[in-house]
């Protein structure tokens, strides 16, 4: 891991851009990594954009200001492309996570990118089958720990695990449904 890496996830309100921040940070600080994870919004509602912002790094982190060149960017959801820069920041060299059933060609054409790597994963049609509804936050995650390998993904599903089951400990269908929710992210993620 190169010193610090920056994330910065993109969404809507109630999304859940903001928990898979939180999960992916606490996973990386049950890691023994060093992290900051904080959201950015105002008075939004649900359905409005959101950013939620990660960083992490083997040292102490002295950094305390917002994420401008994020070296990974998870896109909750896609229609936010149209009226939001997301890629706004990334390095030539930077990694762009969509939820899309398009494939990583099409978003690359779709977009007119070159030079990021793009990895698609249908974060949204996974949330439906595993949880009954699109909350795609979870799925994203697992998305995101494949592409980073920043972290292990057993250490990420235990430590979220004992998160779901403090928030949803009357709900076992909620926290196996998130849990099988990352594993397919992580196993079906595509890239190029």
């Amino acid at each position: 891991m190169k010193n610090m890496v920056e994330i910065r996830w993109h969404g809507r309100g109630g999304q859940g851009a903001k928990t898979a921040a939180l999960l992916f940070a606490d996973s990386a600080m049950s890691a023994g990594k060093f992290i900051q994870a904080f959201p950015e919004y105002g008075p939004e509602r649900m359905g409005a954009p959101v950013q939620s912002f990660d960083r992490l790094s083997n040292e102490p982190i002295t950094l305390h200001c917002g994420i401008t060149s994020p070296d990974i960017v998870a896109v909750l959801d896609p229609t936010l492309m149209a009226t939001v820069d997301v890629t706004a920041g990334l390095s030539d060299g930077g990694v762009i996570i969509i939820n899309t059933a398009s494939s990583p060609a099409e978003m690359r054409k779709e977009m007119g990118l070159s030079g990021k790597k793009i990895f698609t994963i249908d974060a949204s049609g996974i949330s439906k089958e595993t949880l009954g509804r699109d909350i795609p936050n979870t799925p994203m995650l697992g998305a995101l720990v494949k592409v980073s390998g920043l972290l292990e993904i057993e250490n990420v599903l235990e430590d979220t695990k004992k998160k779901l089951e403090k928030k949803f400990r009357t709900k076992p269908e909620l926290i196996e449904g998130n849990i099988l929710a990352i594993k397919r992210a992580y196993e079906e993620v595509k890239g190029e």
